[in-house]
């Protein structure tokens, strides 16, 4: 089903072959991407990607982001990839701000800002979440990605712990941080979970803790699969 935002562009997830695309349909508005998420677009459609600033320069030098997010403006169609076998899932943001895991974001709205958010602590290295990640932050419809359905978490000033990157967005407001489970290095050891994510506050976090079903059948006849 399409997701109608009055007033500016049309997003929709089609699925071909068990396969998703993102399709943005512009009827003279402007949509902002990741840098290379652009698969083919259809009609009377221009693509801008501008020179950023010196300071987004150093800033995507020190985060390992791309700095160049196109935007498309025009009347058409504009079908965003690659084809996968996870979900495209959306964000309605009224003027609030939330941080998607890394790699996650893949369109928005014009007025959606898109910017790299840093995590406190190196520990964040050891969870697999990294120092950065992406922040979006203003109103409008956010895309982004994750390998299979998610849940959502309503927090009310509560503390939810994560195993992994299982925690694709979050809202701003919420406290993160990167803990060792259990004390002491025998904790870990015994345990077998190591490092975990903390989130506490009051907001919501998408939780995406299974992966689709297709990419688990993938995964299962890849003969380059290291699991089996």
């Amino acid at each position: 089903m399409p997701l109608l935002n009055l007033g500016m562009p049309q997003f929709e997830v089609v699925e071909f072959e068990k396969m998703k695309l993102l399709r943005a349909t512009l009827q003279g508005e402007t949509v902002r991407s990741e840098s290379g998420a652009m698969h083919y677009m259809l009609g009377n459609i221009e693509m801008q990607s501008k020179m950023p600033g010196i300071g987004k320069m150093f800033k995507s030098m020190a985060t390992g982001e791309s700095v160049f997010r196109p935007t498309y403006t025009g009347t058409g169609h504009i079908f965003f990839g690659p084809p996968t076998f996870g979900e495209y899932n959306f964000l309605q943001l009224n003027g609030d701000a939330w941080i998607l895991d890394r790699g996650a974001y893949v369109a928005s709205d014009i007025g959606i800002n898109v910017d790299a958010h840093r995590n406190k602590g190196l520990s964040m290295i050891a969870s697999g979440e990294g120092i950065f990640q992406t922040k979006v932050e203003g109103t409008g419809i956010v895309a982004y990605y994750s390998d299979g359905p998610v849940q959502e978490i309503m927090l009310n000033n509560q503390t939810l712990t994560v195993d992994g990157r299982f925690a694709v967005a979050r809202q701003a407001s919420l406290n993160f941080e990167t803990k060792l489970l259990g004390k002491g290095i025998m904790s870990k050891v015994s345990g077998g979970e190591g490092f975990v994510n903390i989130i506490s506050g009051t907001g919501k976090v998408m939780l995406s803790p299974i992966p689709n079903l297709y990419q688990g059948i993938l995964a299962s006849i890849n003969p380059f699969n290291p699991t089996m």
